[in-house]
């Protein structure tokens, strides 16, 4: 496996609105310093001198004091050379619609047209941009993304080494809205009984102990379960072993609020009990509150 240097540095653009913010956020939650707006003529003087002692996230767009197209690429081009640590340019996009919509749910002015229509901002900033996505390392389109897919996403591509190991989401989804993007291994849970049908129970979710005991009373459980489990716990030191900072396992069911919430909730106990980094979510719960739902 070829090793990484300890510590990267990511640069982080793309138009206004298309999910930079949350993007250099996120980094910093995996352990980046990061640093937003920064002059691009500053960029150099900050990587020089000793070598990093962690990664770096920078945040740069069409706001920075002294951005130009041909600046950032000649620093994108320069960098490599001058610094021992791995860099990348990201780049994040989103559709015209949705960049619309965004913004005009925030109610501020485009920062490329401050006293004009957005649309004349949209399209000036991607005619500045357009030279700078063809040269990206990675190019996101976060139009159909949440603020947590994104950060699964970024999580996958740009875990640090220094992370403590392999990180594990365990995501409960409904096959009705497809399945969660970036998931890494899905398992359907459709054919267990449903408790959807019982109306002391179609209010609830897999979360409550009277749905979980209702699903558990199908037999097929207890050997799917083993089996899916033993499975998992094979490949988890295999792929980290291959490199992989993080794994997203789905679990599906018809509508995301019982079967697939209930095996998730007992899969993610199960491996952290056996010693993994794990989180969960579950996707249609989230949509049904509200949380974690939102604008970059």
């Amino acid at each position: 496996m070829n090793q990484k240097p300890p510590h990267q540095i990511v640069i982080v653009t793309g138009p206004s609105g298309a999910g930079r913010s949350t993007a250099i956020n996120a980094l910093e939650d995996m352990g980046y310093e990061a640093i937003d707006n920064l002059p691009l003529s500053m960029i150099p003087r900050l990587l020089s001198g000793a070598p990093l002692s962690r990664s770096i996230a920078l945040g740069v767009d069409v706001r920075n004091r002294d951005f130009t197209t041909r600046a950032l690429m000649q620093l994108v081009e320069a960098l490599p050379g001058q610094v021992s640590s791995e860099v990348s340019l990201l780049y994040l996009n989103a559709r015209e619609d949705v960049l619309v919509r965004r913004y005009s749910e925030s109610r501020r002015p485009h920062p490329m047209a401050p006293n004009e229509g957005l649309m004349d901002g949209l399209q000036r900033e991607r005619e500045l941009l357009g030279a700078i996505q063809s040269r990206s390392d990675v190019v996101i389109d976060t139009s159909d993304l949440s603020p947590h897919e994104l950060r699964d996403e970024l999580g996958k591509l740009f875990g640090t080494p220094d992370d403590k190991g392999l990180s594990v989401l365990v995501n409960s989804f409904s096959y009705k809205r497809g399945v969660p993007h970036g998931v890494d291994m899905a398992f359907d849970c459709r054919f267990l009984r449903n408790p959807h049908w019982d109306p002391n129970l179609r209010d609830l979710t897999g979360q409550e102990e009277n749905v979980v005991a209702y699903v558990a009373q199908d037999e097929r459980l207890s050997p799917f379960f083993t089996k899916i489990m033993d499975l998992t716990l094979m490949l988890l030191p295999a792929f980290h072993d291959e490199g992989k900072s993080y794994l997203t396992i789905g679990l599906g069911c018809t509508g995301g609020k019982h079967r697939s919430v209930a095996v998730a909730e007992m899969m993610a106990k199960g491996l952290a009990n056996k010693g993994w980094q794990v989180s969960i979510r579950h996707r249609e719960l989230e949509r049904r509150t509200k949380s974690g739902v939102g604008e970059m």
